[in-house]
C-alpha cells in the first residue's frame, strides 16, 4: 500500500481539527491513511537500506519502530495542541536509543516533504566527539560535508552557536563547523513524489547521497557504518 491523496487529506483536516475528540472518532482514517502506507513504505525501504548500511533500522512496528509517534510531547511547549501534522519516519543507528541518534529521515506534510541525513542535537559527550573528529580529521570531514553530488541536492543545516565553542580558538580553520550544534543535511522534494510507486526507491536515491556524511559521523561518535 503506497501513500495517497487521502493521506494529504487527512494530515489537512488533522491540523484543522487537532484535538482529540476528533481523531479518536476518524482514527480508523488515521490507521487506512497514515500508518499502513508507512508500514508499507518503511518494509519497501528496508532491503535497500541494509544493503547500504546493516546497522540502521528500518522496523515497521507500533512500539519501538521508524514511524515516530503521532501524540506529541508538549509538556515544556506553550503549543498544547496533541497531535503532530505531518508523518516522521526514521531510520536511526542500532545503537541510538532516540532522535539523536546518526540516522536517515524523512519527513511527510502536505505542503513540504524533505529528506533529512545527520544527527540532530547531539548530546553533550556526542557533541564534544564530533568536535574533536573534526579538529582531527578536517579534511575527512570536509570530503564529507562537501562533496559536489552530495551538495546539490542537500542543504546543511541546523543550529550553531555564535561563539567558538569552549577549547577552540575563534580563527581555527574549522570554527564554522565546530560552532554547530546539529550535524543535519535537508533534500527538500516535491510533495507530489509522496503519492508515486516507487517512493521508496526516490528516497534510498537520496540516503545515498547522504550515505557518506553519515558514515562520517559515525566514524565521529565511534558506531560502525
Amino acid at each position: 500500500m503506497a501513500f495517497g491523496e487521502d493521506t494529504f487529506l487527512f494530515l489537512r483536516q488533522l491540523s484543522e481539527n487537532n484535538n482529540r475528540d476528533w481523531f479518536n472518532e476518524h482514527k480508523d482514517e488515521y490507521e487506512a491513511c497514515v500508518r499502513e502506507p508507512a508500514f508499507s513504505f518503511i518494509e519497501a525501504v528496508a532491503p535497500n537500506l541494509e544493503k547500504l548500511s546493516p546497522h540502521f533500522m528500518a522496523k515497521a512496528s507500533n512500539m519501538g519502530g521508524s514511524l515516530m509517534r503521532v501524540y506529541r510531547d508538549v509538556r515544556f511547549s506553550k503549543n498544547k495542541t496533541p497531535y503532530k501534522t505531518n508523518i516522521g519516519i526514521q531510520f536511526r543507528h542500532e545503537q541510538g536509543k532516540d532522535v539523536h541518534a546518526p540516522g536517515f529521515y524523512v519527513h511527510i506534510e502536505p505542503s513540504r516533504v524533505f529528506i533529512g541525513v545527520g544527527k540532530w542535537s547531539p548530546h553533550a559527550d556526542g557533541l564534544k566527539m564530533i568536535r574533536q573528529h573534526i579538529d582531527t580529521f578536517p579534511q575527512s570531514w570536509l570530503d564529507a560535508k562537501s562533496d559536489e553530488k552530495f551538495l546539490k541536492h542537500f542543504k546543511l543545516s541546523g543550529e550553531s552557536l555564535k561563539r567558538a565553542p569552549k577549547g577552540y580558538p575563534l580563527d581555527h580553520p574549522m570554527i564554522e563547523e565546530l560552532k554547530r550544534k546539529d550535524f543535519i543535511a535537508i533534500a527538500d522534494i516535491p510533495p507530489e513524489l509522496v503519492l508515486e510507486e516507487d517512493f521508496a526507491d526516490i528516497v534510498m536515491g537520496y540516503f545515498e547521497l547522504g550515505a557518506p556524511y553519515v558514515k562520517e559521523l559515525c566514524r565521529a561518535v565511534r558506531v560502525p557504518f
